[in-house]
């Protein structure tokens, strides 16, 4: 990793860029084809940290997850902890061990770390959760972060968006949060989730192979009103999963209950549904984990993990976006 001069007070003596060695393209290890992505890669966080640097001072929208993670610590690397303050809204959706793992990650970054409750819930279209639910998410997001900046003396509030959400295609909070002013440094420096996840590990980030974890929220099918008592109940089948699964000694990367309502959808890795559906033992074990938590009945989906699952579910998502 490439340093810099020590800069102001705060700030972070690492660059952006970081110079593998020997310098990509005189190593006759490295294929052109791999030469030519590190030098996009250079020149997307050179990007990057003009981008921020641009903006002076920036309050982070801090999720926890991989993509705000990389972009909290790429605004110290260019702006020092003095100027950058992290903020991680706070409410019935936001599982507790995330909260815990986003003030870990804050101190280990030396960045102040703001936790306001937002209250998305009062939300009518929130909790009718149609399928732009998350525009009303985004929006009360943006209306806490906003006027907190603003008291704080932050130029801007950056949001941790990248390259390939803005090609997913249904994305009603980027909306939100675009109608509202937030900047989305990483989206406009064209960096994609892989190269996130590519400089994250070159930074020594713990979160460079974080697993994505929507809010408690996305769990809950179109169509059935969100309310805290759904969201706990999510919430704590999946500590049960988790904690049953690792007595069981079974390692899992990703885990989602789904509330159907009358019953809970279980998607899991790909190879634990295999495990599971071959040991009666375990598969009543994993049911009893989430009836136990309050749901009517549960079932292993066999088709596995599948991030955003429940957009399948909508007839016509293109009118959300």
């Amino acid at each position: 990793m490439s340093t810099t001069e020590a800069g102001p007070p705060g700030r972070s003596r690492y660059s952006l860029v970081v110079t593998p060695e020997p310098v990509v393209g005189f190593d006759l290890g490295v294929t052109l084809e791999e030469a030519r992505a590190e030098r996009v890669l250079r020149l997307r966080l050179a990007d990057l940290d003009s981008c921020l640097r641009g903006l002076v001072s920036v309050a982070v929208a801090f999720s926890g997850g991989a993509d705000s993670a990389f972009l909290l610590a790429a605004a110290v690397r260019s702006l020092g902890t003095e100027r950058v303050v992290a903020v991680t809204a706070v409410s019935s959706s936001l599982p507790v061990a995330e909260l815990d793992a986003a003030q870990a990650y804050a101190r280990e970054l030396g960045v102040r770390h703001l936790t306001p409750p937002t209250y998305e819930m009062e939300r009518d279209g929130y909790r009718a959760n149609a399928g732009d639910r998350c525009y009303f998410c985004k929006a009360e997001l943006v209306d806490v972060l906003s006027p907190l900046a603003a008291e704080l003396g932050l130029a801007a509030v950056v949001t941790g968006t990248n390259a390939d959400d803005a090609r997913a295609g249904f994305r009603p909070g980027i909306r939100a949060a675009s109608e509202r002013g937030t900047v989305t440094p990483l989206l406009d420096a064209g960096l994609t989730k892989a190269q996130i996840r590519l400089v994250s590990r070159r930074w020594g980030l713990t979160t460079w192979n974080k697993p994505a974890a929507a809010c408690l929220s996305s769990r809950i099918a179109y169509g059935i009103e969100v309310s805290p008592t759904r969201l706990a109940r999510v919430e704590s089948a999946e500590v049960a999963l988790r904690t049953l699964l690792a007595e069981r000694g079974l390692e899992m990367r990703d885990l989602r209950v789904r509330d159907l309502g009358d019953r809970a959808s279980v998607e899991l890795d790909a190879a634990l549904v295999e495990t599971i559906f071959g040991s009666h033992e375990l598969g009543a074990a994993v049911v009893d984990a989430v009836t136990g938590c309050g749901f009517p009945a549960a079932a292993v989906d066999p088709a596995g993990f599948r991030s955003g699952s429940m957009n399948e579910l909508l007839a016509a998502p293109e009118r959300f976006r």
